[in-house]
């Protein structure tokens, strides 16, 4: 088998031809190393790699050594915001350049454990802060589709990575749509879990902390659901946990008869740019040849009521997140403004702000619950712009509508990550412009099963991330 042909497979593919004996870890990191070589020059996705000999050595290792799990021998590379042991760690900060962990977080942990070789990280902005992967450490990242656009974020060295076959499966993470935004301009999958089926590390505040989330990113649902199961399940030392399954187990599902909702651009509230509205729309009747029902809907909730809750509660999170790097003045003269503004944001509150926000998102929760009684599904587009150029910090407009905020050009994804819902982006094409698109495909609170299942069903009937590569290498 050539390297080609093993960069090329899926996770769930390696898996299986590595358990086989078939197929060595180390002739899956011999082709890996040479597939970084040809393109990661070019994007920029995978950064901090150790020497190839060390990665080679841990490969060999594992040809011999029993299996730990679905991931043994197979490498990966772990988004720049998580530590991992051994590893230079940034999280895109010159404050961090030269930071190596003693040890791994414990998403990191729980994939070593599996049997992952960590190649490296994968490039992200400073602190995850914006949905374009550039920052003063290691620059921008560029997309595989083409290499003057953003691959997203703040997962977007993992997007473009696992676009360009340099890796086969991801880790990814979502405040803002960190998850779906990077996926959907790489053309693959990111899915946002539940909030609490994919548990953070016990540091700092962990209660009022909900809306963030780690999560698996590849090519195939079917890799997705298998990393969620080495990614998920109860830590301890954290409250909010859902419980794990193999959710890989339940991907089948028939289609025909479920209830779809299509909520486009919330009536005006989130404007998009022309194309995405109309390749999204096309994307539904691949749901509709499968025999689920689609009903375009009104905005279910105020879209500035959404807004004004996310803002603040995500001020309030990154305020005292960070208030300690900004309180000293050297350090804060490195963060990034974004950073600053959002610090300054969150120190101008009052805890009648923070109620208020805590109210309208629970109101919100409530809603939601009742719109699943009605639906099976609920679909939007994954973003409002389609992939911008890397020279821009973010996009200042949108069809002439001033964006007042780094942020604002990403409304699109709040219904979801203000409520912790499961949403997976799935790939819906390519539009004039060359450039991909993807929607999200968002379920009922803890019914992460039943989003991979529907998305897989969907994968199935259209493999755009096979279809229509990135044309690199």
């Amino acid at each position: 088998m050539n390297s080609a042909d093993l960069t090329d497979r899926s996770a769930t593919d390696l898996a299986h031809l590595i358990a086989s004996r078939e197929v060595k870890p180390s002739e899956v990191m011999e082709a890996t190393l040479a597939r970084i070589a040809t393109v990661n020059p070019s994007v920029n996705a995978i950064v901090s790699m150790p020497d190839a000999e060390s990665l080679m050595a841990q490969a060999r290792a594992a040809d011999e050594a029993p299996s730990k799990g679905w991931l043994h021998g197979i490498p990966m590379a772990v988004k720049d915001l998580l530590a991992v042991k051994g590893i230079r760690t940034t999280w895109g900060s010159p404050l961090y350049a030269t930071y190596v962990p003693a040890a791994d977080d414990l998403i990191p942990a729980r994939m070593r454990a599996a049997g992952a070789i960590f190649i490296g990280k994968t490039n992200t902005p400073e602190w995850g802060h914006g949905s374009h992967s550039f920052n003063p450490v290691f620059g921008v990242t560029c997309n595989p589709y083409d290499l003057s656009r953003t691959a997203g974020g703040s997962s977007g060295g993992a997007a473009a990575a696992l676009a360009t076959r340099m890796v086969s499966v991801a880790d990814g993470s979502d405040m803002m749509g960190s998850l779906r935004n990077p996926a959907a301009f790489c053309n693959v999958y990111g899915f946002r879990p539940s909030y609490g089926l994919v548990p953070s590390d016990a540091v700092g505040d962990t209660y009022l902390a909900t809306l963030a989330t780690e999560g698996p990113m590849a090519r195939t649902v079917e890799d997705v659901a298998n990393l969620l199961t080495v990614q998920a399940g109860e830590n301890p030392q954290v409250p909010f946990a859902l419980p794990n399954q193999p959710f890989a187990d339940h991907l089948k599902t028939d289609l025909r008869g479920k209830r779809l909702a299509w909520l486009g651009d919330w009536g005006g509230a989130y404007p998009l740019e022309p194309g995405i509205a109309a390749l999204c729309e096309t994307a539904l009747q691949t749901f509709t040849t499968l025999g689920a029902k689609v009903e375009a809907l009104p905005p279910p909730f105020p879209a500035e009521k959404l807004w004004f809750a996310w803002t603040t509660l995500r001020a309030m999170l990154n305020s005292n997140g960070k208030r300690a790097l900004y309180d000293d003045p050297a350090k804060r003269a490195q963060l990034k403004p974004e950073t600053v503004w959002e610090i300054e944001q969150g120190l101008s509150l009052s805890a009648d702000a923070v109620y208020a926000a805590s109210e309208i998102r629970s109101r919100w929760y409530a809603h939601a619950a009742r719109l699943f009684d009605r639906f099976d599904a609920v679909l939007m587009p994954s973003a409002q712009v389609w992939p911008f150029p890397t020279a821009w910090r973010w996009p200042a407009e949108i069809n002439g509508q001033k964006m007042d905020t780094y942020h604002r050009w990403m409304e699109i994804v709040v219904p979801v990550s203000l409520i912790g819902l499961p949403a997976l982006n799935i790939p819906v094409g390519f539009g004039a412009n060359g450039l991909p698109m993807g929607m999200q495909l968002i379920t009922r609170f803890g019914s992460d099963a039943q989003t991979l299942a529907m998305g897989h069903a969907y994968h199935m009937a259209t493999d755009w991330p096979a279809k229509r590569p990135p044309p690199l290498g």
